[in-house]
């Protein structure tokens, strides 16, 4: 059973649970399991760089697509550096989305199947199975050096905050 933090995170002025750990910088990144287009990737497989996770509830919103357009355009141009935006919206969304927004600097890793992510990372929400907005950078030696969970579904996360704690785990 996983730990539940509730009331963690704001959706739509409703209160969700979050389940899974509150990860904190010096932690190690979990390991989980979730598909880039339908094969299925684990920590391990994202290793050899720094990596953005950035958990969001869904593509298909106002906020989560200005936070995904906004790591693509920020990962741009950082050398080892790979941003991975995580939703549980299927595989075939995601590609949609990535042509649509001309996203090409970022990765699109769906927690649909079996919410793994979600609970390693403690960003799903027990009640409407989404993500919560949250923000890790975990170095290439598989530690966090950054982790935000943003309260609530309508904010922003610290993006210079991210990115600053990317550039310097380079």
């Amino acid at each position: 059973m996983p730990q539940e933090r509730t009331g963690a995170f704001d959706f739509a002025g409703t209160k969700t649970t979050l389940l899974g750990p509150e990860l904190k910088v010096g932690d190690r990144a979990p390991d989980f399991e979730a598909d880039e287009g339908l094969k299925p990737v684990r920590l391990a497989d994202t290793a050899g760089q720094v990596r953005i996770f950035a958990a969001v509830p869904s593509l298909d919103t106002g906020v989560c697509d200005t936070e995904a357009r906004r790591f693509n355009q920020e990962v741009g141009g950082l050398d080892g550096v790979t941003c991975y935006v995580v939703s549980m919206d299927l595989p075939f969304a995601q590609r949609r989305w990535c042509g649509a927004a001309d996203a090409t600097n970022i990765k699109t890793l769906s927690d649909h199947r079996k919410g793994a992510f979600g609970e390693a990372f403690g960003t799903l929400q027990k009640e409407n199975r989404l993500l919560s907005r949250a923000v890790f950078v975990v170095d290439r030696s598989d530690k966090v050096v950054y982790a935000e969970y943003v309260p609530a579904a309508g904010e922003q996360p610290n993006y210079e905050a991210a990115i600053a704690a990317a550039k310097a785990a380079r």
